[in-house]
């Protein structure tokens, strides 16, 4: 097979809502994930993993593992607390400190510009909604350009803009009436689309060494069945879901089909003067995306209900006359019920390259469960590396097949709070000790997953056996 390219960026990720913790320290503002209420039964981000406080701490260990990238988000309320006001010169130090850390140990920092923690000073002025939080991200993007801009090569502009968007509610980024919402969110979406859009030539204005690209979730999505409403549902879906946020990022211009159903669903956004424009002038250098699993739909045709679908969380898929959200009776489940699909992973990469012909880096994959600490202070971690081994061995594969992939950054770098459980879920290479109700000590302790991931990175993915 055709190995891996000999600089390929192994890495893994965090946000910062979820992993730094010193939620009011060094006149950080307040996101909104510091202002609404964390999900009963689970821990809020004050503390997080308290990666404000441990930044050496762990960089060190990433080193330690042979890190090339450490993909990572930079919290818009550290650098500007309000959003779109003074700038606080505490949090551009911390970002400085963090990338020089990064920079000591040769790992590249890749920079997530935002990820789902808008300044809530400027969502109480209508957030996206409101046309002049474009011009403050740009204010913000300019500000990191200025100060980073000659440290860093890679830069994401928005985390999961295509989840904000369709499942907003549930990753705490949007609220409002459901009847009213989502005319409100393809709305926000078009803002969102030429922030990033005006953002990528401002980089390539300010900074033309540097490189960006987009973020989002990309699933491949499967028809139910052979029937033909099936694949037609599955096609809506698909642009509903993925091409909506890459054609345009890409191409500058709203995919047929989504755009359809926005005109038929009456959710068209006000678009104005100078703004397809500005969308067609935005030329993104690579595209990163994150996996976890594919989708399954069948015919929404006369589907009245929406379904739901995931083990730990509740999650509408479905759009009457388009599509319905179905379960894959072929894949296994994690601990938390969500399915797991390795060839997926094959698929969807070899789908996103041949669409696009832009090179790839994986920003998130992985497999969140209840590690626990044995009795030799152990954390064996085995059914981690099986997932990983099988998705990094689909993507060597999506390599052989000539998918221009260059990098692998899997979630997480080290335990952080998920959305929607807090500690008891847990991702990382590196074991945070800690609960949601106790803080304990924060130790830092190497999982098994650790181990083997450090030997992955070693052999440049030759060699990912569990042994």
């Amino acid at each position: 097979m055709k190995p891996f390219c000999k600089d390929f960026l192994w890495g893994a990720s965090t946000s910062a809502y979820q992993v730094e913790g010193a939620f009011d320290e060094d006149h950080k503002g307040k996101s909104v994930q510091d202002t609404h209420e964390p999900i009963p039964g689970t821990t809020d981000f004050k503390v997080a993993a308290d990666h404000y406080h441990h930044y050496k701490e762990d960089i060190a260990l990433m080193a330690e593992m042979g890190f090339k990238t450490y993909r990572f988000s930079i919290a818009w309320t550290r650098i500007i607390p309000d959003g779109d006001g003074e700038i606080n010169q505490k949090g551009v130090d911390f970002y400085h400190k963090l990338i020089d850390e990064c920079l000591k140990y040769k790992i590249e920092p890749l920079i997530t510009m935002y990820h789902f923690d808008l300044p809530d000073a400027l969502e109480q002025k209508g957030g996206w909604s409101n046309r002049a939080t474009i011009d403050a991200f740009l204010r913000y993007a300019k500000t990191l350009f200025s100060e980073y801009g000659a440290k860093v090569k890679y830069w994401l502009t928005i985390n999961e803009q295509n989840m904000m968007i369709l499942h907003g509610a549930a990753i705490g980024t949007t609220q409002g009436d459901p009847e009213t919402l989502q005319k409100k969110l393809y709305q926000q979406n078009h803002h969102m689309l030429l922030a990033q859009a005006l953002t990528m030539k401002l980089l390539h204005k300010m900074c033309p060494a540097d490189k960006i690209g987009p973020a989002p979730n990309i699933s491949y999505i499967y028809a139910k069945s052979c029937n033909p409403e099936d694949i037609i549902a599955s096609q809506n879906f698909a642009a509903i879901r993925n091409w909506l946020y890459l054609d345009m990022a890409v191409y500058g211009r709203y995919n047929s089909i989504a755009w359809n159903f926005m005109e038929k669903k009456g959710l068209t956004p006000t678009i104005e003067a100078g703004d397809m424009e500005n969308l067609a002038d935005a030329k993104p250098d690579f595209i990163a995306f994150n996996y976890y699993s594919t989708a399954t739909v069948s015919s929404g045709i006369n589907v009245k209900e929406k379904t739901f679908r995931g083990g730990d969380q509740q999650i509408a898929i479905g759009e009457e006359n388009f599509y319905c959200g179905d379960c894959n009776e072929f894949l296994p489940h994690t601990q938390f019920g969500w399915e797991v699909d390795p060839m997926g992973f094959r698929i969807t990469l070899r789908e996103v390259y041949d669409r696009y012909r832009l090179p790839i880096i994986i920003t998130e994959n992985g497999l969140g469960a209840h590690d626990e600490i044995n009795e030799n202070g152990e954390i064996i971690d085995d059914y981690r590396i099986e997932y990983l081994q099988k998705h990094i061995e689909q993507a060597h594969l999506a390599v052989d097949d000539g998918v221009e992939l260059f990098g692998y950054c899997p979630w997480s770098a080290i335990d952080l709070i998920s959305t929607h459980q807090g500690f008891v879920k847990r991702y990382g290479f590196v074991y945070v000790n800690r609960t949601d109700d106790d803080l304990k000590d924060l130790k830092r302790l190497k999982k098994k997953s650790f181990y083997w991931y450090k030997k992955v990175i070693a052999g440049n993915g030759e060699d990912i056996s569990n042994s």
